[in-house]
């Protein structure tokens, strides 16, 4: 099958789900085409079975705000024909899904019908839930995709709290190679961050007001006073300055390391002992997801789908959005024993299998072929 994928190419979440999902494809035999503005952060390699074709938006003097949406649906109208794809599967409600509408309405004009697959992956829904401004064509969008996906159940349910929904939604979870988990560094090289006496403690995300990250400093804080600690935070974003203020002003700036947008992942969380996500939303919770799947136990909120992913007692604990002394205590329940600790990590890896690649992606290919049966049906 020659599928074409539109997402974000960025570092968030999304993002890199949709591109391990089309690497996974490829490996399938499927012929993947990536349709987006830049070359996704996770797609290293191009092959015979891999493509992506970049979206140029021209510079108009005419538009205040230059038209993505309909570069885009140009872009994927011509991909369509150029590469006789067989079905676009689009990351993100807006405004992915809406310029796949449009790129069907155009090809359908020419004769040419190809089934669309929307995942819903979270601010799609959440944040744009919250601005009825764009409510209107959120609705169509989804309602008009040949077959609806969401990452989490509580991310189902969300939507159809939001939006008046007349389409099915498949829960489809997000997934993660364990494969490439498995720890391949034979020395961590642990000594660079961390004294042997200190445990390591992570937070990796974009660093906004919905991750919470003041928290993760007192957190933080609260776990070092009782167990002598460093905190390694990856990511960039808004709060960042405030954040080193934040630690400056605690006088743990010294125990903290922000190390930006990172490609090191893997290593970063080879040496972690813990990984913080106290999140005020989480459609799903993939920084987590990756932490597990690494062996590193979770402490995090229990919003949204991180209780579908962190189970807590198991792989993790759960605390109440902003409850930093519970977050706090759990943490240091882990961390002050090296058999509590590594029981967690072994129980940690345990529940990310639950999550393997090789179980989900043959889900996406089942409901693939649902929305090439439903063109047929139509």
């Amino acid at each position: 099958m020659k599928i074409g994928i539109v997402c974000y190419p960025t570092f968030g979440g999304s993002g890199v789900v949709a591109t391990e999902l089309g690497i996974s494809l490829a490996e399938h035999g499927h012929e993947v085409h990536f349709i987006t503005y830049k070359q996704p952060v996770r797609l290293e390699l191009i092959s015979h079975h891999i493509h992506y074709h970049e979206v140029s938006v021209p510079d108009y003097p005419l538009f205040h705000y230059q038209p993505y949406e309909l570069a885009l649906s140009s872009k994927l109208v011509d991909m369509v024909k150029l590469y006789k794809i067989d079905l676009l599967h689009v990351h993100y409600a807006i405004p992915h899904a809406y310029a796949g509408f449009m790129a069907k309405q155009m090809l359908q004009a020419e004769g040419i019908n190809v089934p669309m697959v929307t995942t819903l992956h979270g601010t799609d829904i959440t944040l744009v839930g919250n601005h009825p401004f764009y409510k209107p064509a959120v609705t169509f969008s989804i309602n008009n995709s040949d077959v609806v996906t969401s990452v989490s159940q509580s991310l189902k349910d969300d939507t159809l709290r939001l939006f008046n929904i007349t389409n099915e939604i498949d829960v489809v979870p997000n997934f993660i190679d364990i494969s490439k988990h498995v720890n391949p560094y034979t020395d961590c090289q642990r000594e660079l961050m961390a004294e042997p006496h200190e445990r390591i403690i992570t937070h990796i995300s974009n660093l906004r007001p919905v991750k919470r990250t003041f928290d993760v400093i007192e957190i933080f804080d609260r776990i070092n006073k009782k167990i002598p600690s460093r905190l390694l935070i990856v990511g960039d974003g808004p709060d960042k300055s405030a954040m080193e203020s934040m630690c400056i002003q605690k006088g743990i700036h010294e125990q903290v390391a922000f190390l930006g947008n990172s490609n090191e992942v893997g290593k970063i969380l080879c040496f972690s002992d813990l990984f913080l996500l106290p999140s005020e939303k989480e459609s799903f919770g993939l920084a987590a997801l990756e932490a597990m799947a690494s062996g590193v136990p979770v402490i995090s909120s229990d919003t949204g789908g991180l209780p579908e992913v962190n189970e807590h007692g198991i792989s993790g604990y759960l605390s109440k959005v902003g409850d930093i002394d519970d977050m706090a205590q759990n943490a240091i329940s882990i961390l002050s024993s090296s058999s509590e600790l590594e029981k967690f990590k072994k129980q940690a890896k345990e529940v990310a299998a639950k999550f393997d690649t090789k179980l989900i992606v043959p889900k996406y290919e089942e409901l693939y072929e649902k929305a090439m049966s439903h063109l047929v049906q139509v």
